[in-house]
């Protein structure tokens, strides 16, 4: 194999684990934020929880990535992490307010709540990244 793979190797390794593990510990308190259980109602075919959560995800894994491309430590791509999930639940709550019923059109099943908060979630993720060039 090349030099310059087996020499960069454990580097993607360590970023990509350590990204992972922001990813799922955001999920984890998303899930726990949110008064619905979105994997429960996902597995019962509710294209609403579906719809949300997967916005949610990349509104998250956007900013993530972006730091990843752009950090020089695993500390540094941490606290980004940190940041990006903060501003993620701002974005759920925000919308909360302006759709005061959005916990229960979500388990209800109703796309268009969860189609708005997926949709700012990933604007808010977009900008979240570019917020994160340095």
């Amino acid at each position: 194999m090349p030099a310059h793979f087996m020499a960069t190797l454990p580097n993607f390794l360590a970023y990509f684990g350590v990204s992972i593990g922001l990813l799922g510990l955001f999920l984890l308190v998303y899930v726990t934020v949110t008064p619905y259980k979105e994997f429960t109602l996902i597995r019962g075919g509710n294209t609403a929880a579906a719809i949300s959560l997967t916005g949610t995800i990349l509104g998250f894994a956007l900013p993530v990535a972006n730091v990843v491309a752009h950090s020089d430590t695993l500390l540094d791509l941490t606290m980004w992490g940190a940041v990006a999930g903060c501003v993620q639940l701002a974005a759920y709550f925000a919308v909360r307010l302006l759709l005061p019923q959005l916990n229960d059109d979500i388990p209800a099943g109703r796309v268009a709540s969860a189609t708005f908060l997926a949709g700012l979630s990933l604007g808010v993720g977009i900008i979240n990244a570019a917020c994160m060039t340095y």
